[in-house]
């Protein structure tokens, strides 16, 4: 079977869209199946980010919402050449082209919301959501009713996605996401990411990795962290991530003013070792945000044994509190400061025990090898509700099934 990804960019530091894309072209992939990617990004762009298989730049895309003339024609003249199309994200141009261009070939596709339409936005950004509704009634709407599927990552997020907009008519499916976890030696990316931060070697570390936004509320963590861990020296906050809004200045500033210019390492974006030497040289892992979708982020964490100081915004926080595997609270100052100093309380014993149970939750929830299985399912199913694709799998009467009840495939 052959699929084909379209996102508004490639850019890693994006966020969660890039990942997941990521991990369904792997699973696709190992199981024989071909993937290509197209994207909004310009082609100097999409060309530098080593996105597996072939990728197809429609753009530069137009402002925020990404337009380009190239993609419509683009997806008419090549459906024919996939089983099925799966569009990340919806609020920017591929979204839209995809429904356009797709609209009377045959070809089934499926949206992955990424948790964007979360009611966070709604209550957060009135006037955007203002703007995002007369785009929902005039095209959006259409686009994922006439979707095969519309995907989630965990129910939370599917039941979120309701209190968003109406009409609401979409045919809803969970897809199980998880991560691989460390590709090699654990003690060895540790060693590699103290000795490019020689100043954080032997400090308790207390790691925020994202993208620096306000919705991941570094605010609330830098005072959260001033009010709590701050008090004993051994303790420093390490915030890696990229900074795509310009806030990094104004909450450095914020630290200054809290006496934390010293106790804060800025590291930027980190991939590869690094990134997984961060994990393993840290004590705990804290991000309140005010709202998140999956968050590849936690189960990354998870994989390396390191406990989760999460809020109950995350949309995966209930399965980790059932595990014991991290401390979930309110995403305000209170709660954070509350899920500091619980964690700063624990003994020994008690922070090994969570270490056992955080890589135990990992491994029965999040791990990649549990979870492809099931998301593999889905996306061939969709694939033959193909008609092409369909005819050299199934006999007529399945195919007959098929088209009348999607649901689940």
């Amino acid at each position: 079977m052959k699929f084909l990804h379209t996102i508004p960019s490639v850019d890693p530091a994006s966020g969660g869209l890039v990942e997941g894309m990521r991990q369904l072209c792997d699973i696709m992939e190992a199981a024989g199946h071909a993937c290509e990617v197209a994207t909004l990004d310009a082609p100097s762009l999409a060309n530098q980010y080593g996105i597996p298989g072939k990728t197809t730049a429609w753009g530069p895309g137009r402002g925020a919402y990404g337009y380009t003339p190239r993609a419509v024609p683009w997806i008419r003249a090549h459906s024919s050449r996939f089983d099925a199309v799966i569009v990340h994200g919806i609020w920017q141009h591929n979204a839209a082209a995809t429904y356009s261009g797709l609209r009377g070939t045959g070809t089934p596709y499926a949206v992955f919301c990424h948790g964007m339409l979360d009611p966070y936005f709604k209550r957060q950004f009135p006037l955007k959501h203002l703007k995002k509704t007369v785009y929902w009634h005039a095209l959006l709407s259409k686009a994922m009713h006439g979707a095969a599927a519309v995907l989630f990552t965990c129910e939370e997020e599917m039941l979120l996605a309701r209190q968003s907009f109406r009409p609401y008519r979409v045919n809803e499916v969970i897809v199980p996401l998880g991560t691989m976890g460390p590709p090699g030696d654990a003690q060895q990316a540790a060693e590699e990411f103290l000795t490019r931060w020689p100043e954080l070697r032997g400090k308790r570390l207390a790691l925020f990795l994202g993208r620096i936004h306000p919705k991941k509320a570094v605010d609330v963590l830098i005072e959260a962290f001033a009010g709590t861990l701050a008090g004993d020296s051994s303790w420093r906050l390490v915030i890696a991530g990229p900074d795509r809004v310009g806030w990094e200045r104004e909450l450095k500033g914020l630290a200054a003013r809290l006496g934390m210019r010293d106790r804060i390492a800025w590291t930027g974006m980190l991939t590869g070792d690094l990134k997984w030497g961060a994990y393993a040289a840290s004590e705990v892992f804290v991000l309140p945000s005010h709202q998140e979708n999956f968050g590849f982020v936690f189960a990354e964490a998870l994989s390396c044994g390191l406990p989760v100081l999460l809020s109950n915004k995350v949309n995966i926080w209930r399965e980790i509190e059932a595990d014991r595997a991290g401390m979930v609270a309110d995403d305000t100052l209170g709660g954070t400061q509350a899920s500091l100093r619980r964690w700063q309380e624990l003994g020994a014993a008690e922070m090994a025990a969570f270490r056992l149970r955080a890589r135990k939750c990992f491994d029965e929830r999040f791990n990649f090898q549990a979870t492809s299985g099931r998301a593999l399912q889905i996306f061939e199913g969709l694939a033959r509700l193909n008609p092409r694709c369909a005819s050299s799998h199934m006999g007529s009467e399945e195919i007959k099934e098929r088209r009348a009840g999607a649901s689940g495939f």
